[in-house]
């Protein structure tokens, strides 16, 4: 536990801490406790964006590791990261979508949009840790290059 890289492991605990407080806040707005709700949304939503500063920085900075584990699952494994990518941009979109229709009071879209969001939001956090989980606890992380350095190329 001790060699976790400090980065990934704190940005992976703020997509968990979002999808729990979107779950949270579901079952807010299910007891009807608005302003609960609301808050707690927020909250997600700034858990995601703290996220998603950290995950940015870190990759024009730092670099993004490459897959450690065994060729054979390789390709297994980046199939399994092209979907997290895609499922999280989708995620994020509905996220900023949902969180400004619910406070503009666009409510009847926002009802629609929810539960839409919240789900794919659940899929993003478990597909999320999965990728961590498989480049830093079951296997060793492979290279390590910033965007910066493969621009520059030095």
């Amino acid at each position: 536990m001790s060699n976790l890289p400090i980065l990934p492991t704190i940005s992976t605990t703020f997509i968990v801490l979002s999808a729990i407080t979107v779950a949270i806040g579901w079952a807010q707005i299910k007891q009807r406790k608005i302003e609960k709700h609301r808050k707690t949304m927020t909250l997600a939503g700034i858990f995601a964006i703290i996220f998603f500063v950290i995950y940015a920085s870190r990759t024009i900075f730092i670099g993004n590791t490459s897959f450690g584990g065994p060729d054979d699952i390789k390709i297994y494994y980046t199939l399994f990261l092209i979907f997290h990518i895609t499922l999280a941009t989708i995620g994020a979109v509905l996220g900023i979508i949902s969180l400004y229709t619910g406070y503009k009071n666009k409510l009847e879209r926002h009802r629609k949009l929810g539960p839409i969001t919240s789900v794919t939001w659940f899929f993003t956090g478990i597909t999320g840790v999965a990728v961590y989980l498989l480049l830093y606890v079951f296997y060793k992380g492979g290279e390590t290059t910033s965007v910066i350095k493969a621009i520059l190329g030095t």
